[in-house]
């Protein structure tokens, strides 16, 4: 019980079975227009190798070693030319996790001097705002896929009870719908910046 309570000591809990898990950070970005807010967006390069074309939040993979707020800040600066000097963060987000294996880490913060910067354009085609006061009045559209549980050719049903009559229990994934002129913000964009507006109209 010793040995048991000093492993424990320092122990700070986090998701079962991150280990075998993507993990990223991305941050909404607060930019200050005249005397109003707007959250600023991306349109990644369609040179992407993975989801090239579709509208993301500035953020990467969190690398081994690396919060994930070093991470948000890193992959923000490389993504969009911000200095780390021009990001004030706000606070942390909730934490996604996706069906699809994928731990996400939002932040939120204000990023000055927006006019001054410099996409890497291997990896951004071109930036847009969407005033908050928009998107705070706006009704998104949302769907809900199902997520399924299919087991593998040599499952052990011999070693469970109802063998393979046995029902899996089975998820659902909402998929929310953004529209701002020629823009939709959908997927898991759309689902960090539903969470983020539902937060600031609570």
């Amino acid at each position: 019980m010793k040995d048991l309570k000093e492993k424990f000591k320092n122990y700070t809990p986090y998701i079962n079975g991150y280990k075998n898990m993507k993990r990223a950070s991305v941050l909404i970005p607060l930019v200050k227009q005249d005397d109003s807010y707007s959250i600023l967006f991306q349109l990644r390069s369609k040179t992407m190798s993975h989801q090239p074309g579709e509208i993301s939040f500035p953020g990467g993979k969190i690398e081994e070693n690396e919060t994930p707020l070093e991470a948000c800040l890193r992959e923000t600066c490389e993504e969009i030319g911000a200095c780390k000097s021009d990001i004030e963060i706000i606070s942390p987000l909730d934490v996604y996790v996706s069906h699809a294996n994928l731990i996400i880490h939002p932040f939120v913060g204000y990023v000055k001097n927006y006019e001054n910067l410099k996409i890497n354009k291997s990896e951004v085609d071109h930036l847009f705002l969407v005033p908050i006061s928009y998107l705070l009045s706006y009704d998104p559209t949302s769907y809900t896929n199902d997520v399924k549980v299919i087991p593998s050719e040599n499952f052990p049903y011999d070693k469970i009870p109802h063998k393979d009559k046995y029902k899996f229990a089975e998820g659902k994934y909402p998929v929310w719908f953004y529209e701002y002129k020629d823009y939709v913000i959908w997927g898991i964009t759309a689902i960090i910046l539903e969470n983020f507006l539902k937060f600031i109209k609570e």
